[in-house]
């Protein structure tokens, strides 16, 4: 039951009835029925991950809690009589205790991930060394279904359970509130990534009706619907020609397969995330925003910090400070300045902690070495483009270029074409295909076909990329506008008229030129399967 199934769309609607006409005291109860009726849909086996994951969250902060309460409770009743270093030592035994209930949990559930996630790809590895030392290499295979927004969810309860840890929230104690925290149906699928301090501010609230809040949700909603419909899945059938033959369409095609991907995976990821937010702004519960108009980034790392903001946050306050600000690495800090001077000493640990995460989000995408392969080039090219920052410093300074509009746009250019060949290892099937369909670039002599007409043997019309390209330069235009404030906000302030011929008119273009029937699949998003 998909975002953009008829299933889904008659579902949300019986929901959004029975949230605002029940007693709203019971508006997050119902909630919480409605996630797992929509998890349930997809397989009623599914529940068993999800509700082991919240279970065993759920006991293991109430652990904690119970062992902090019991903590302060000691202290306070033999204030007197503990010294400094007695209090000190009391304080550290059982934050030891904490900490070993919150690795148990965080193995556990991490394990589950990994068994029904990555169990098939250490097969497939275990296989080819085996092979290629002459062994067997014959391990079969194991049938495990992928749970729905597994690493989601799995990633939102980590987090979840080591706030607690950190005392930065206090442990829920109804555990169907948190059951609701790590189910909420609109954003398991793909997201964001949630932190229960945000989300929980707003997600167990009773919410009046409101209308400008629920069309404003309605129309961000419909926004992504058109991203999806309009865009993204009609530019996947020849995303899909291409990727599927390299040896027939290479070079031109291979470059024109790369630009054509990013703009379908733009337009899917944040049109399955606008619904998200939407859905959840009807309900009058705010989700943190995911995109920041990543595609006007000057370079890697600001593209970074506007694209996929939810789990690069999490990657970095739950992994990169935690390994940054590690014993481990503060040895390995100590012993790389002595060795190797202070300059280089600093940045190695540095390295170090960039290398662990950009592996961890690599996998995290997918059981796949294309996805290893992708993470670690991120790694490269932000580590020497740190590197290189006191020499473009420089060339700024020398030349003058620094905030030229030309400059702005050939910085903007070029972190999109180098963002392509980076997502070039979401399309291929494997790292070698990725690396030859990209060699092809550099040696093919077929760019005639940008002119010939032979783009149209990919499954497209031109009026498909007619559309296409008016759904890209829709995006672009609202992208625009946006930097200065919200689109709706200004379009609300409009006369009525001018609001209705506005969401009407959208609704006409989904209605009219989304992608349906054979050849083209509206139901499935690229952020589900990960």
């Amino acid at each position: 039951m998909l975002f953009t199934s008829y299933e889904f769309i008659g579902f949300l609607i019986l929901v959004l009835l029975a949230y605002y006409v029940i007693p709203r005291k019971f508006q997050w109860m119902l909630l919480l029925v409605a996630s797992y009726i929509f998890y349930a849909a997809a397989s009623p086996k599914y529940l068993l991950y999800i509700l082991a994951t919240t279970l065993t969250t759920y006991g293991t902060a109430r652990l904690m809690d119970t062992n902090l309460k019991k903590q302060n409770a000691y202290l306070k009743q033999r204030k007197e009589e503990l010294s400094k270093d007695e209090k000190k030592a009391y304080k550290s035994r059982l934050k030891k205790i904490r900490c070993r209930y919150m690795i148990a949990c965080i193995c556990l559930n991490v394990g589950i991930l990994v068994v029904v996630k990555y169990t098939n790809f250490l097969i497939g590895n275990i296989n080819a060394v085996a092979q290629a030392f002459g062994g067997a290499g014959n391990l079969s295979f194991v049938s495990i279904a992928l749970p729905l927004g597994i690493s989601f969810y799995t990633f939102m309860a980590l987090g979840y359970l080591i706030d607690v840890y950190r005392g930065t929230i206090p442990a829920e104690k109804n555990p169907f509130k948190l059951a609701l925290f790590v189910s909420f149906f609109p954003h398991i699928i793909q997201g964001p990534i949630s932190r229960f301090g945000d989300l929980g501010a707003t997600l167990f609230e009773e919410h009046a009706f409101n209308w400008k809040q629920f069309s404003f949700g309605l129309q961000r909603v419909a926004w992504g619907f058109f991203k999806k419909l309009v865009v993204a899945d009609r530019i996947l059938t020849a995303v899909s020609t291409i990727i599927g033959d390299i040896d027939t369409y290479h070079g031109a095609y291979a470059f024109a397969g790369m630009i054509f991907y990013t703009i379908e995976l733009y337009a899917d990821f944040t049109g399955g995330i606008d619904v998200t937010i939407g859905i959840a702004q009807m309900l009058g519960i705010k989700v943190t925003e995911n995109f920041e108009r990543p595609y006007f980034s000057k370079s890697l790392k600001e593209y970074w910090r506007r694209w996929h903001i939810t789990m690069c946050s999490w990657f970095r306050d739950y992994i990169f400070y935690p390994v940054s600000t590690s014993k481990a690495i503060q040895k390995f800090s100590k012993f790389s300045r002595k060795t190797f001077g202070d300059r280089v000493g600093k940045r190695l640990p540095v390295y170090v902690s960039s290398f662990i995460v950009w592996f961890t989000t690599g996998i995290w995408h997918g059981a796949s070495w294309n996805f290893i392969v992708w993470g670690l080039l991120n790694f490269a090219v932000l580590m020497i483009s740190e590197e290189l920052e006191p020499l473009y410093d420089r060339f700024h300074h020398r030349f003058a270029v620094e905030g030229k509009l030309w400059y702005k746009l050939f910085q903007v250019g070029r972190t999109f074409l180098l963002v392509c060949v980076l997502n070039m290892f979401d399309c291929y099937a494997s790292v070698s295909d990725t690396f030859r369909a990209f060699g092809t670039m550099l040696t093919a002599s077929n760019w005639q076909i940008v002119v010939n007409g032979e783009l149209l043997n990919l499954g497209l019309t031109l009026l498909d990329y007619g559309i296409v390209l008016f759904g890209v330069l829709v995006m672009l235009g609202v992208s625009l506008v946006q930097r200065s404030g919200s689109v709706r906000e200004k379009i609300w302030k409009k006369p009525y008229p001018v609001q209705f011929i506005v969401w009407f008119g959208l609704f006409l273009v989904i209605l009219l030129l989304g992608a349906y029937g054979v050849g083209y699949d509206a139901s499935q998003f690229i952020y589900n399967r990960f």
